[in-house]
């Protein structure tokens, strides 16, 4: 059978291999018409050029070189079509180009042409760049205002936009506080609907960055009256923690106590649980001691010790509570540790009152089996009193000499057995000797992988984690407050 040929050309050359050479060919004609061109020579054309990757880079190079002339003849052929090049592909680097190197009038003029158009412009993915260096060059406030004005009636939409939220975040990057103040005034009124979206709880929290004293507590007021409903959030649970992490009580407090009378219902939910168990640690004592007894009272005590993410709030209410509400809560959990002793929770739960019962700590301070990020640090176990030196070498002495004998005994029986024959046993079983070797290593190996199993369901597992093989884990179990 005769292998399949590539086709040919009349010349022999593949045709694969012409194409390429062809298309490359036609690339470096493409890159060299511009090489020796004069600007000049190109007039009513310029616009034209803008949408083409090679006269787009050529007219960029022009305006590098900073000729007033050349800078001049591009921008009376581009501004009357900036919207549409502002899209463009290719022509949106012009833009850019354009706008870094025009002066102040001609910035303005490509300022107004443009501003009706701009929310679609900054929704756009071509168009957002082009419009981001547009507001990172405004330099006049005539230019700043037509921006606000075009862009103000459309926060909330350009916020939860891929494209758009970077519009507004370069609004906050670039402008005053005052200029800015439209964008502070349109979170604050649709908090929960920024809040809770993908893009728009980062761009709250960098309003919240780049805000004045008067538009931060506009804020975070909005945000703790509805931290209820962003807590449980996937996204406006972040905010939460935002706020709480400013580390001014000012703020936090007044956050923190407005979870007050839920704290078991959002202890017992994936997102809130952990904003609950970051108030428990940041509070101020007397707003933690509010959180720790309403667990404490709770009829569903027990409940919450088997849920998947209630657990970790008790052992951080463990971790922080003051000595007197300690007790109370160890003498409340202490009843239901042998329904719940054989959980992963359980036992952690074990550890830290075996631990705090042995070290009183200060309010607020973790114990020593703490789970806190922040509280890493363990203390190390009592180790036993050192032997004086002389009954330490008259055990190893003692150890030695003994080896010695076990080892002599060892080689008496090994020669008497060697001693006896048997005609019906060969003197020599080929792998015998193996097998009674590799049968203890096999034995231990598995003790060694049942010490591990066992050591991991006591020790592993932080939140989420799971084991198919352990009883612990059904999901029928879990309490849902």
């Amino acid at each position: 059978m005769h292998r399949a040929q590539s086709s040919t050309s009349s010349v022999g050359i593949p045709v694969a291999t012409g194409a390429a050479t062809a298309t490359r060919r036609q690339s470096d004609q493409d890159v060299n018409r511009f090489a020796n061109v004069a600007l000049e020579s190109l007039v009513n054309d310029i616009y034209s050029l803008c949408k083409d990757q090679h006269g787009c880079r050529y007219l960029q190079k022009k305006l590098e070189e900073r000729n007033p002339t050349y800078l001049n003849m591009i921008f009376n052929e581009t501004y009357p079509h900036v919207v549409e090049l502002m899209i463009d592909p290719f022509g949106n680097y012009l833009c850019q180009k354009l706008l870094e190197h025009a002066s102040d009038e001609q910035r303005t003029i490509l300022v107004e042409t443009a501003a009706p158009q701009l929310v679609k412009i900054a929704l756009n993915q071509h168009g957002t760049r082009a419009l981001q260096k547009m507001i990172e060059h405004v330099s006049t406030q005539e230019q700043i205002q037509l921006i606000v004005n075009a862009l103000k009636t459309n926060v909330v939409e350009l916020i939860q936009d891929l494209n758009g939220n970077h519009v507004i975040q370069k609004c906050l990057n670039r402008l005053s506080t005052n200029d800015a103040q439209f964008i502070f005034d349109a979170v604050s009124d649709n908090c929960v609907a920024v809040g809770t979206h993908r893009h728009g709880c980062c761009v709250l929290q960098r309003c919240i960055d780049h805000a004045s004293d008067a538009q931060k507590k506009q804020l975070v007021n909005e945000i703790t009256t509805n931290a209820f409903t962003l807590v449980q959030d996937p996204f406006g649970n972040y905010v939460t923690q935002y706020v709480l992490d400013l580390c001014d009580s000012t703020y936090s407090d007044p956050l923190i106590r407005r979870f007050a009378g839920n704290v078991c219902t959002l202890s017992a939910q994936k997102f809130s649980s952990n904003v609950i168990e970051k108030c428990i640690r940041i509070a101020e004592p007397s707003t933690r001691k509010i959180l720790i007894d309403e667990l404490l009272s709770s009829v569903f005590l027990e409940k919450l010790l088997r849920d998947s993410y209630a657990n970790y709030v008790i052992q951080t209410a463990l971790d922080f509570a003051d000595p007197a509400t300690r007790v109370m809560l160890v003498d409340a959990i202490r009843p239901i540790l042998p329904s719940i002793r054989n959980t992963p929770y359980g036992r952690r739960i074990q550890s830290k009152i075996a631990g705090s019962s042995v070290t009183p700590t200060a309010p607020g301070t973790p114990t020593m089996n703490s789970n806190s990020n922040h509280h890493q640090q363990q203390q190390q176990p009592q180790q036993p009193p050192q032997q004086p030196q002389q009954q330490q070498f008259q055990g190893f002495r003692e150890q030695q000499l003994q080896q010695q004998n076990n080892n002599a005994n060892a080689l008496t029986r090994r020669m008497q057995g060697l001693d006896f024959q048997d005609d019906r046993v060969p003197r020599s079983t080929p792998g015998a000797h193996q097998r009674r070797q590799t049968q203890p290593v096999h034995s231990n190996s598995s003790v060694v992988h049942e010490r591990q199993y066992s050591s991991g369901a006591q020790f592993g597992g932080g939140r989420g984690s799971s084991s198919s093989s352990s009883p612990a884990f059904n999901g029928n179990e879990f309490y849902r407050a």
